[in-house]
């Protein structure tokens, strides 16, 4: 049976997947057709129902749960890994935490988690400018906006660039919930048989575990399409957002993730949801 496949080419994603991918597990009958698309795109796609597995935004999949129903295996969550909303070190005028409301942010998509959490952090900060995650720095630094949220690997490297960091929106998040941070998961259609969405999951949890046993297996197909081609960053990527909730998200996964879309829906981020996040 051949099923269409969406994720990034971030470090962690292709960390997950290369096994799965690559046939290096036994995939019980299962062959992947494989789309690489960064995360607002993905979150595009499943929103036109383009693709019967997927990464998505959590954000995102609060608009989805109708089409869409979230495996267990595969999702990134953690402490210490939310976006960063990052600025340069010479901006003219002071760029302060507590008043955003006159700054142009740059945003790596709508319906992202990262957007989600400044949301929630300063509903004031409107101004957003929608790009890809990995021209955000670029746009910070040549002035085309007064700040930046930033994801994935450029976490690690925006010092290196004279850029600084306004507010950690993870930090945020946990301080005020005393939950992990849910990012990213894998979602998978609903119309398909039980069976062989259960089969799914089984298989990308033994694609992740086989990564956590042969770390060295998917450096190649990380390294391919990795933004950051140093494998001391890619694997400070892999450390931070593949972890044992990306084997099975747990009670404590579900709970943070159920807590993120009560949260959205109280403030009406998202509509009311009527269908189980989870599969059984």
């Amino acid at each position: 049976m051949k099923l269409t496949l969406g994720f990034s080419p971030c470090p962690n994603d292709t960390f997950i997947f290369d096994a799965l991918v690559h046939q290096k597990i036994d995939t019980e009958g299962l062959n992947f057709d494989v789309y690489l698309g960064d995360v607002e795109d993905l979150n595009n796609k499943a929103f036109k129902g383009v693709l019967d597995i997927t990464k998505i935004s959590y954000h995102a999949y609060g608009y989805l749960t109708e089409k869409y129903t979230l495996l267990n295996a595969g999702s990134a969550l953690g402490k210490g890994c939310g976006p960063i909303l990052i600025k340069k070190d010479c901006h003219p005028e002071p760029v302060e935490e507590n008043n955003l409301s006159s700054l142009k942010i740059a945003i790596p998509g709508k319906y992202t988690t990262a957007n989600f959490l400044l949301s929630i952090a300063h509903p004031e900060a409107n101004n957003k400018v929608e790009m890809l995650f990995s021209n955000i720095e670029n746009a910070v630094l040549n002035g085309e906006v007064d700040a930046g949220l930033i994801i994935h690997e450029n976490r690690f490297t925006y010092q290196n660039k004279g850029l600084v960091k306004v507010i950690d929106l993870g930090e945020y998040w946990e301080n005020l919930t005393e939950q992990l941070i849910p990012l990213g998961g894998i979602i998978i259609k609903r119309n398909l048989s039980d069976e062989t969405i259960h089969k799914v999951n089984r298989v990308l949890r033994k694609s992740i575990e086989y990564a956590f046993e042969n770390p060295d297996s998917p450096l190649s197909y990380m390294r391919e399409h990795s933004q950051e081609m140093d494998k001391d960053v890619m694997m400070q990527h892999v450390e931070l957002y593949v972890n044992k909730y990306s084997i099975d998200l747990g009670v404590e996964g579900k709970d943070a993730i159920t807590q993120m879309f009560n949260l959205a829906q109280e403030k009406g981020i998202i509509p009311t949801i009527n269908n189980e996040l989870f599969i059984d």
